[in-house]
């Protein structure tokens, strides 16, 4: 397998690198927010309903507030990573084979051997390799043509790095 493509210079991909990497990485603090909330709430209208409950009243709202700060992290970081990364739009391109994925972005390059990936998510937009547990790049799967995501896909799937179609 050789796929080969490159990454114009668009000021948005950057920012969607970003939102796509943090997503992954900042998806449990709008679970932990859900249930903060759910559970403040729940006190809340206990506190309501048992006599001497206003003692437990402020603990109960702050446990609402977290959870709802706690929700909004997320988004927060997406946007202004975004943002920020705005600016670094560069040409770039990628030589994929059997033996690593190679990257390259303005004058800087680097690579990932698939024996040090761990596994591979799927979006709409995107591929997002994992080394370890954490995610460690993307590969735009838009920018590719569908015959080189098809052979992309079954050689991942083959590798055990994805579930098959």
């Amino acid at each position: 397998m050789h796929i080969r493509f490159d990454v114009p210079v668009d000021p948005d991909y950057p920012g969607r690198v970003a939102a796509a990497l943090s997503a992954v990485r900042l998806r449990r603090f709008g679970r932990i927010g859900a249930l903060l909330a759910a559970v403040g709430a729940v006190g809340l209208v206990v506190a309501e309903l048992v006599a001497g409950g206003d003692r437990f009243a402020p603990l109960c709202v702050t446990l609402v507030v977290a959870g709802l700060l706690s929700m909004l992290y997320a988004p927060w970081v997406r946007r202004r990573a975004r943002r920020r990364s705005a600016g670094y739009a560069v040409e770039g391109g990628y030589d994929i084979t059997d033996e690593n994925i190679m990257m390259r972005s303005g004058s800087e390059s680097g690579g990932i051997a698939w024996d040090g990936v761990a596994r591979v998510t799927e979006t709409p937009e995107f591929w997002i390799v994992y080394v370890g547990r954490m995610p460690a790049t993307v590969i735009p799967r838009r920018l590719m043509s569908p015959a080189d995501d098809g052979t992309l896909r079954a050689f991942m799937a083959d590798r055990g790095l994805l579930p098959p179609a």
